[in-house]
């Protein structure tokens, strides 16, 4: 099948859960940002739930979108995955997720490579974990032996308290134990620390996405990250629900990128790393 609008970062939840998750989430951004941000208009563009995502994606252009799902304990780890994998189609599909703190991280792993997920999501503001202490290097280690991808949560969280456990100088540190290759760092490689990305991690191995940068980062320095770092290690992501995909691609496409770049950034590179090479 031929994607050309391919969404690496996206969020869905159980329909039971959908609307109590999103007013949680709102709720944070508001104790962190203050009760009147976003006055005026809403804090996100559509529902949470998976319908609300399929529904969404052909007025965004999007052709297939990856689920990003995390879990914010332990214990919720086997059942977020179990929904996790009946999130598959032609146009969905849904990674996996583990907490560093899950003493059954290994099997954990195993059993996500075996079930054929293409990789796994953490999100270590929420969960508390450093990327560069022990609990996460383990893990980053195994995903990388059973070719797993690792898309994780970088830089600061707009709805989270510091400190920051995934910074561009963390992940750095990352690099000195592992190739990166398979590492995935959300939010142009770090949410707000821009400059550190561009002083720690343009030119590796690592790959990032766009999500939820467009109204955040000066498009200069965007465009410089992106040329710094290659675009054919970046990922069009939007973070839907939070942001309309259709939003971050005129945000890309204003950047004076050229088509080559961008055809890499919204489909091509996406293609290659989900080993579907039909278009």
């Amino acid at each position: 099948m031929v994607y050309l609008l391919i969404d690496f970062h996206t969020h869905i939840f159980p329909d039971a859960i959908a609307d109590a998750a999103m007013q949680a989430l709102c709720d944070g951004i508001h104790r962190i940002q203050g009760a009147d941000y976003g006055a005026g208009k809403p804090l996100y563009f559509r529902a949470g739930t998976r319908k609300a995502l399929e529904d969404s994606m052909p007025a965004s252009g999007v052709t297939r979108s990856i689920c990003l799902p995390i879990a914010t304990k332990p214990a919720q780890t086997a059942h977020i995955n179990d929904y996790a994998e009946t999130v598959r189609s032609d146009t969905l599909l849904s990674f996996g997720t583990l907490h560093p703190a899950d003493e059954n991280w290994e099997s954990v792993l195993n059993d996500l490579a075996e079930r054929g997920f293409r990789g796994i999501k953490l999100h270590l503001q929420f969960q508390r974990y450093p990327i560069d202490g022990k609990e996460c290097l383990r893990i980053l280690k195994k995903a990388e032996a059973l070719g797993l991808y690792v898309v994780f949560h970088a830089g600061e969280d707009i709805g989270l308290p510091p400190p920051v456990y995934a910074s561009p100088r963390q992940i750095h540190n990352v690099l000195q134990e592992t190739d990166g290759s398979h590492l995935i760092a959300a939010h142009l490689g770090g949410w707000r620390q821009w400059e550190d990305v561009l002083k720690y991690l343009c030119g590796t191995n690592i790959r990032m996405d766009t999500a939820y940068i467009r109204e955040f980062i000066d498009p200069q320095l965007a465009k410089e990250i992106i040329r710094a770092h290659g675009a054919e290690k970046i990922l069009f992501g939007s973070d839907s629900p939070w942001e309309d995909p259709a939003d971050t691609l005129r945000f890309l496409q204003s950047l004076d990128l050229t088509q080559a770049e961008l055809d890499a950034i919204t489909y091509k590179n996406a293609q290659h790393l989900l080993e579907d090479t039909s278009a």
